[in-house]
């Protein structure tokens, strides 16, 4: 069943297709570079917002001071068009993510120039250093919110130093409503942003955690899968008592099938049988890939005369089973089948007790169904032999 000369070959079928290195290094580039466009537009989407409401605070200030229009003009190309161009300049570069990180510290640069401008008024200047900083935590982390905050403060001292140091920190009434939208608003759009980046992450890691646990060819349980499934099903038989069976499941003469029709042939015959599998199996049950042209699957609430119906119901689905590289090819297995009982001590023994009445069933001419007595019903038939 899994002699030396077949490894190869079983190998090979559980296989993808070899990617030309130069196409495979191409293609993860490409990928590389579209999640860092999808930082960059998530980043325009927060500045949009933040710079549009951070104005409306600055624009508090200004009004309140004989402000010239050369920073009302430069007010409104910051909260308006800046995002845009930023972003407009991210996607433009062959690093999309560093040209943003750098995009980010000249937010912080404006925000320390306007901090400034407003002559330190207290409440906007807070606000708009707290949840610049909010930002860069989110992207870069502490080490991002230092540099940044670095810069915003040379920034800040250059620009009180060009305007003559003034200093008005009182905050009026008609500041502080202006201040409330960003107040109230942008950590509840940071917040969005979060758990949508949280609930992306955790459906991936279940993504990945699904794939550790599923055949790649057949979109079967693979073996890993198949342990654990078999392990839980052993515990709660030792509990209860119900009858559980185990099919370990072998095309017949597969390196034959590869030989004479091609490999490509040989994995439409898995995918075939693993259909198959899927269609004859109840919900509660668990066909998995063992390795190569091998399945098993394991049957819950089902004794031996029970597994015996489900591998006819196997067979003759795949007795009429027709193959669009293999057009003459009748697919036949060879089943074996064990059940638990309590002396069955783990999984690695059911299923070599299973895997035994395999090679009978391969012995005895192949395309049949043998089963295994439970172990303790087999010990005392061998006893009884002896």
């Amino acid at each position: 069943m899994r002699t030396p000369q077949n490894l190869p070959l079983l190998q090979r079928a559980g296989e993808a297709p070899d990617v030309p290195e130069a196409a495979a290094a191409v293609a993860g580039s490409d990928a590389g570079r579209n999640r860092e466009l999808r930082f960059v537009r998530r980043t325009r989407r927060m500045r949009t917002i933040g710079l549009a409401l951070g104005g409306l605070c600055v624009a508090s200030v200004l009004r309140l001071h004989d402000t010239p229009l050369f920073w009302w003009i430069l007010l409104a190309a910051n909260a308006l068009a800046w995002p845009h161009v930023a972003c407009w300049l991210s996607a433009r570069s062959s690093q999309p993510r560093r040209a943003e990180l750098a995009n980010l510290i000249a937010d912080s640069a404006l925000g320390g120039m306007w901090v400034a401008v407003m002559q330190f008024n207290l409440l906007p200047s807070v606000l708009i250093v707290t949840m610049l900083a909010v930002d860069k935590v989110s992207v870069g982390g502490p080490s991002l919110v230092m540099r940044t905050l670095m810069v915003q403060a040379v920034a800040c001292a250059l620009t009180w130093a060009v305007l003559g140091f003034p200093l008005d920190v009182a905050t009026p009434m008609s500041v502080m409503v202006a201040c409330m939208p960003f107040l109230a608003v942008y950590p509840i759009a940071i917040s969005h942003l979060a758990f949508a980046l949280a609930s992306r992450v955790a459906q991936q890691n279940r993504r990945l955690e699904e794939m550790g646990r599923t055949d790649g060819m057949t979109g079967l349980a693979n073996r890993r899968k198949f342990f654990a499934v078999a392990e839980a099903e052993l515990a709660r038989h030792r509990r209860t008592g119900r009858p559980l069976a185990l099919l370990i499941i072998d095309v017949d003469r597969f390196k034959r099938i590869n030989d004479r029709y091609g490999h490509p042939a040989g994995d439409e015959v898995l995918c075939g049988v693993a259909e198959v599998l899927h269609s004859c199996c109840r919900t509660s049950d668990t066909p998995a890939r063992y390795g190569g042209d091998e399945f098993l699957v394991v049957l819950p609430e089902t004794d031996l005369h029970g597994a015996e119906e489900v591998a006819h119901r196997i067979r003759n689905h795949l007795d009429i089973l027709e193959f669009a590289l293999a057009p003459d090819l009748r697919c036949t297995i060879s089943v074996g089948a064990a059940e638990a009982s309590l002396a069955t001590r783990n999984v690695d023994e059911w299923l070599q007790q299973a895997d035994a009445a395999l090679y009978r069933a391969k012995g005895a001419g192949r395309d049949r169904f043998v089963a295994q007595p439970p172990a303790a019903l087999h010990a005392v038939a061998l006893a009884a032999g002896d």
